[in-house]
């Protein structure tokens, strides 16, 4: 994709991602000038907009493609496997033992895959994927869809518990 298209998609997408923001104070929402578009590898870009594609695709428990609808894992799955040609294991268990580099919130870059325990306790039961100015695309729960959330939110704050990058320089993290 040209360098200028490249710029243009990041700064639609910052719009987007600041549009969905709601009543957030306006500091908490405030758009800064997209980075340039190398500034993300081609597969997490490419992981990035599909992913934000699939915002308001029903979810279905054991869905895993938009026709179907998507629960969680599904959507990961697809997405990671249509954007950047990667077979994830199918749940957010298994996704969440596969290797990979953690990652600090802090540190989170799009793409980046991120692990809650919706249920309580510390056992993974939900998976969501970064895409930047703390917000992530997930499939949460029956009668949805898929959507945005802030990473910021008291629930989501609550049941995080990790983060996992499978996409580093362009090279694809191997699952075990």
């Amino acid at each position: 994709m040209p360098v200028l298209a490249r710029s243009l998609l990041v700064l639609l997408i910052t719009l987007l991602l600041s549009a969905c923001s709601g009543n957030r104070p306006v500091e908490q929402a405030s758009v800064r000038s997209p980075a340039p578009a190398q500034a993300l590898p081609g597969a997490a870009e490419d992981v990035l907009f599909t992913a934000l594609g699939l915002v308001g695709t029903p979810y279905r428990y054991g869905g895993n493609t938009p026709a179907s609808g998507f629960d969680c894992s599904g959507l990961i799955g697809y997405v990671y496997r249509g954007a950047a040609g990667l077979e994830l294991p199918r749940t957010t268990g298994e996704m969440s033992n596969m290797r990979g580099v953690g990652v600090r919130r802090d540190a989170l870059q799009a793409g980046d895959l991120l692990f809650f325990a919706t249920a309580g306790g510390r056992r993974v039961s939900h998976a969501a994927i970064y895409v930047g100015e703390g917000r992530f695309v997930h499939a949460p729960s029956s009668g949805g869809t898929v959507r945005l959330d802030h990473l910021s939110d008291r629930y989501w704050q609550r049941a995080y518990l990790s983060a996992k990058r499978i996409l580093d320089n362009e090279r694809l993290a191997r699952t075990p």
